[in-house]
């Protein structure tokens, strides 16, 4: 049998050691740029030469010095984004040399302008449409992107560099389609936290090579210690969709709620899991046509109306054999909130599956409350 648990650690153990290697990339000249979010098309930063890292944005700690600036009533998100930049105590947002940010919500929107008093913010102006002249403007904004790296940066980002950003960003996106995809066996090889752990590394693992290397060679040990007859998982648990904001750790109180009340979370519809690796570029076209639209099939929830999203809600239900999902919606994230009645109309009438919302913020004081009422969702779905 492979050691699955020891290459897990290794993951574990090396995302704690991220902020390391990225010092030692600024220390020998290498640019960095931080971000927010998947709709920030990393192939054109890759394409200048730059380092990309996801920015800390999950966690209570900073909150309090950011609501010095930002008012209370706001997604806990964007107040811990502000606030590590604030208090400077994200070491990733410390040594990015500017941050990319997109206008998918008008919280964020005005953070940057505050953002951008701590650290050069350029703003990509996201259509909140799907449609061609969408496409068409999304494209203006990635190439102003780019003029804005090479200006910043005094680089050149060539059609051929954009090609080969998109093949290794493809790569990812496959090796990481690859491993949730093992979920779709039932018992599944993994659970939900482990997922998270795996898609968080691959946010500090800084190589796109390295990460299709590490990804796939766990994908492989899964497989065959699954099909030797390895049940990592409990059979019999409660399969689980998760769907709705972006996921990190204050929130793993949810995730933890599930699989300690009979369920195992087989599939992440979130940001920053299956929903922004499950389209590949098309390396068919031209770079900055294919990127634009790519990235416009981004089932956010600031797409008016949201049809892909239902669609893909729909799609990773019958291949991951869901039995409940499980819409995880920050405080004061209003198109998120407004989408809960759409997704629990869709999964009961097209597939009769139960859905439960879960309103929450990054403070644990609701955690018992949380698997209080997880508990009798399951018992419910039984």
């Amino acid at each position: 049998m492979n050691d699955v648990n020891a290459m897990l650690d290794r993951m574990r153990d090396e995302s704690t050691k991220a902020p390391i290697v990225l010092k030692e990339a600024k220390e020998s000249g290498c640019k960095v740029i931080g971000t927010y979010c998947v709709f920030t098309p990393t192939e054109v930063i890759r394409a200048a030469g730059a380092w990309i890292v996801s920015l800390c944005s999950k966690k209570a700690d900073p909150i309090s010095a950011a609501e010095e600036h930002l008012p209370r009533n706001l997604c806990p998100l964007i107040k811990a984004s502000y606030g590590y930049a604030y208090t400077d105590t994200c070491p990733y947002f410390a040594m990015s040399d500017a941050v990319v940010g997109e206008t998918t919500c008008d919280g964020k929107k005005k953070m940057y302008e505050y953002l951008n008093r701590i650290k050069p913010v350029h703003v990509m102006q996201l259509p909140q449409r799907l449609d061609d002249r969408a496409v068409s403007h999304w494209r203006e904004e990635i190439v102003a992107l780019k003029e804005w790296l090479e200006k910043s940066f005094g680089v050149s980002v060539t059609d051929e560099s954009l090609r080969g950003a998109i093949h290794d960003a493809n790569g990812e996106r496959r090796a990481l389609n690859n491993f949730f995809a093992l979920s779709q066996l039932d018992p599944p090889p993994v659970n939900g936290l482990e997922i998270m752990m795996v898609t968080d590394w691959t946010r500090v693992t800084f190589d796109p090579k390295e990460v299709v290397r590490r990804v796939d060679e766990l994908t492989k040990a899964l497989r065959e210690n699954y099909e030797a007859g390895e049940r990592r998982i409990i059979p019999g648990l409660k399969r689980i969709l998760v769907t709705g904001c972006p996921l990190g750790k204050a929130v793993e109180k949810t995730i933890i709620a599930v699989e300690n009340n009979g369920g195992v979370i087989v599939c992440f519809e979130n940001c920053g899991h299956y929903k922004g690796t499950v389209d590949l570029v098309d390396e068919t076209k031209h770079p900055l046509d294919a990127i634009a639209e790519k990235y416009m099939k981004t089932a956010c929830s600031v797409i008016s109306p949201n049809e892909g999203r239902m669609k893909l809600l729909v799609r990773f239900a019958d291949e991951f054999n869901i039995d409940g999902v499980v819409d995880i919606i920050l405080q004061a994230c209003h198109t998120y909130a407004v989408e809960t009645k759409r997704v629990r109309d869709k999964m009961r009438d097209e597939r009769d599956i139960p859905c439960i919302s879960i309103e929450t913020d990054y403070y644990p004081g609701d955690t018992e409350q949380i698997s209080t009422r997880m508990g009798a969702f399951m018992e419910m779905i039984q």
